[in-house]
């Protein structure tokens, strides 16, 4: 009797792994092609700003978006290349309810020689694709839809900023439209992507020292989350902390679990520093489920191990090991990584009632980091992380290897 239970029970558990694996794989993606691609150009072109209006992150759009919908049924419609506007989805849609919608955040920069290139954008079609699939939404052909987005910023070419402290920003979507109140997989969605001209992230500049909050009443993830994935759920939430960070005059926080260090405000966070063991290190939170893998901390992971000039780990370590190690004037530099802000080297962390500062040196690694990588994503150092898209509508040049 107990034999045939426990073999009865782990049939069952086959059969219901199946189905979740049959689930998964219906929302995969199918008829997803760059060649159907649909472009309806504006008729009423959006005002773009002057070369000396102060850009303020995220405020201003370019005049198209791609978008394409998507159901359980029939998988992926034709995506469309159309005017910017208002999206059409209905009150109940479960992305207004439970939040079921991930993101991305990629550039694209406008060279000396006019050209035009994104970079690393098949990292952000990965994380994308990783990101929907947590959030049991349906994923998608990485390839054909990158060359879409590149066809996007062909069409809105003369929106990227001539300047090599400026950008134009990309931000690929997908939200669940399913028409339901109940809790489950949704059965449509929709993926869109806008466009937007961009500056400094900071209204410190480009490379001010910040300074941190770490207030460990507040938790960004936490183990069997989705702080892995870049989903909105996980930035929310966030924003009254950033509050209480601001009025305390800081400019972000930096987030713990427990006393473990794991992120600073949206960014990866870096220490470089002298060791326990006198070794110079630059240290890392570990890619453990609790901080998202950004694409900006790989590569800067990337390059330090191509100098091999000191020391480079991913693991763990605590706020406690940071705040003793700047007291004993081991802390050389603290700064944070991510597309939006590139590098962002930190002065001061705030944790109770204790402050500790970082002695500002002029933060040269931070300063070599981001030098070396703006001269990668402007073309002025050609590096296989870029993605060169021409600048004549309707052809695209990849020089990165297949995404699938």
């Amino acid at each position: 009797m107990v034999v045939t239970s426990i073999r009865s029970m782990l049939q069952l558990q086959k059969m219901n792994k199946m189905k979740c694996m049959m689930s998964i794989a219906a929302r995969s993606f199918s008829d997803f092609r760059y060649n159907d691609l649909k472009i309806h150009q504006t008729k009423m072109p959006r005002e773009k700003p002057s070369q000396d209006t102060k850009l303020v992150f995220g405020k201003q759009m370019a005049d198209h978006m791609l978008v394409a919908e998507w159901t359980l049924e029939n998988g992926w419609d034709i995506p469309s290349i159309v005017p910017f506007g208002p999206l059409a989805i209905p009150p109940s849609a479960s992305v207004l309810h439970y939040g079921i919608e991930v993101f991305e955040g990629m550039k694209a920069y406008r060279c000396d020689d006019g050209s035009i290139q994104m970079f690393r954008p098949e990292e952000n079609m990965k994380r994308l694709s990783k990101s929907a699939e947590r959030l049991s939404l349906p994923t998608f052909d990485k390839e054909e839809l990158l060359k879409c987005i590149a066809e996007l910023v062909h069409l809105d070419q003369d929106w990227i900023p001539d300047c090599d402290s400026s950008s134009l920003y990309i931000r690929p979507t997908i939200i669940s439209t399913e028409p339901s109140l109940g809790v489950k997989p949704p059965d449509s969605a929709m993926l869109f992507v806008i466009t937007g001209p961009v500056g400094a992230y900071y209204d410190t500049g480009s490379f001010q020292p910040i300074s941190l909050l770490a207030d460990p009443s507040f938790v960004r993830a936490w183990p069997g989350g989705i702080g892995d994935c870049k989903a909105g759920g996980n930035y929310g939430p966030t924003i009254y902390a950033q509050k209480l960070a601001q009025a305390r005059g800081c400019s972000q926080c930096l987030w713990l679990y427990k006393d473990q260090v794991t992120e600073v405000g949206t960014m990866n966070f870096f220490m470089f520093w002298v060791n326990e063991n006198g070794e110079q290190e630059l240290i890392t939170p570990p890619l453990n489920g609790l901080i998202l893998p950004g694409i900006t901390r790989k590569s800067l992971l990337e390059l330090a191990r191509g100098w091999d000039e000191f020391k480079v780990s991913e693991r763990d370590f605590t706020l406690q090991e940071l705040a003793k190690a700047a007291s004993e004037g081991r802390v050389m530099e603290i700064f944070g990584s991510g597309t939006a802000a590139v590098v962002s080297p930190v002065n001061k962390i705030l944790h109770l009632d204790d402050v500790i500062e970082i002695e500002n040196n002029g933060f040269p690694l931070a300063q070599r980091f981001f030098d070396e990588l703006t001269s990668i994503q402007y073309g002025n150092t050609e590096h296989k992380w870029n993605y060169v898209v021409d600048t004549k509508v309707g052809e695209t040049k990849q020089k990165q290897p297949n995404l699938q």
